[in-house]
């Protein structure tokens, strides 16, 4: 299945809504070495249509670690699990940022950590090299951890 196209309009409104975020590990784009992309929240693959109500910014690893999974199992629980949706979730209600180390609070949270892997030590060495120039978490992120 090809994806579908997405309308230079349609970016600049996911990017804009997005505030330049990456929705799930709040890193922003001037701050990723491969920029973010517009990922669909629920994929193709499932059914998940390219409209504004189901697309999010990502950057290129967590969109690249999701792919097109819309969940996961949580092994604590045995229980498949569907990962954050930004569109729907308040990220402050299943995550809390201590440090640069994003911490799931609930198992939506310990799902989309679990696949989008945000505290790999390569990330958590990025976000504190940041956070000593007082880029993380960026000040239009200050909004969506609280």
């Amino acid at each position: 299945m090809s994806k579908s196209y997405i309308s230079q309009a349609l970016r600049k409104e996911v990017v804009l809504r997005a505030a330049y975020l990456c929705e799930y590990c709040l890193i922003h784009e001037n701050d990723t070495y491969f920029g973010c992309q517009v990922d669909h929240v629920i994929s193709e693959k499932h059914g998940g249509l390219t409209e504004s109500q189901n697309l999010a910014l990502a950057c290129t690893v967590c969109n690249r670690n999701k792919g097109s999974d819309i969940g996961s199992l949580v092994w604590e629980s045995g229980r498949f699990v569907r990962f954050f949706n930004p569109r729907i979730d308040k990220w402050g209600e299943h995550f809390r940022l201590q440090g640069v180390e994003i911490v799931p609070l609930t198992e939506i949270g310990i799902a989309t950590n679990n696949i989008l892997k945000f505290n790999d030590s390569e990330r958590l060495m990025e976000r504190q090299e940041l956070a000593e120039l007082g880029r993380y978490p960026a000040p239009e992120a200050i909004a969506v951890i609280f």
